[in-house]
């Protein structure tokens, strides 16, 4: 999403009659503040494969990395388009937010740096990340950044159950990977 606020708007289809759409701010605090989200790829063979993944929003944008042999990455090689998703389990209270989208490598060492500080901020020394050759490197070998292009963000009020669609942001050349 773009650093200006998107427009929210509220579909009433699947909202309470008393339902508002809620401000892209309360959705970024979401993105922000959430340890895990779950990733959405599609397998070659059209199946769906689901993994809880640890990631940042950093710069309006979702980061996350894999392995280079792990089942998402295979699944992003082949079909980039994919999910994140997060929030909570509560049945009547909370937001959960969907970034719909496609992920792109991120190849930039400079880049990358940023990227890694964001995680080391959120997360602590137990993801601290040295970059090198447009990967992050870890006690686990490298991994792949990849960088969710959102499509669409849609988001699921609880309590007053209301569902706000975020307009996409226009593509922005200047943070490519």
């Amino acid at each position: 999403m773009p650093p200006t606020a998107p427009v929210a708007e509220l579909d009433t289809r699947f909202s309470d009659p008393s339902a508002s759409p809620v401000e892209w701010a309360r959705a970024r605090a979401v993105l922000d503040d959430a340890g895990i989200a779950w990733i959405v790829t599609t397998r070659r063979d059209g199946r769906p494969h689901v993994t809880p993944v640890v990631f940042v929003w950093f710069d309006d944008d979702a980061y996350f990395c894999t392995g280079t042999r792990e089942q998402k990455h295979r699944n992003l090689d082949a079909n980039p388009s994919c999910l994140l998703l997060t929030g909570t389990n509560s049945y009547d209270e909370g937001l959960d937010v969907v970034v719909e989208g496609e992920a792109a490598r991120v190849a930039d060492d400079a880049r990358l740096r940023r990227v890694a500080h964001a995680y080391l901020d959120k997360y602590g020394e137990d993801w601290r990340f040295e970059v090198r050759d447009g990967r992050f490197h870890h006690g686990g070998g490298p991994a792949t950044v990849f960088r969710i292009d959102c499509r669409k963000a849609l988001g699921f009020a609880r309590g007053t159950a209301g569902q706000t669609r975020w307009r996409p942001k226009p593509h922005d050349p200047r943070t490519s990977p």
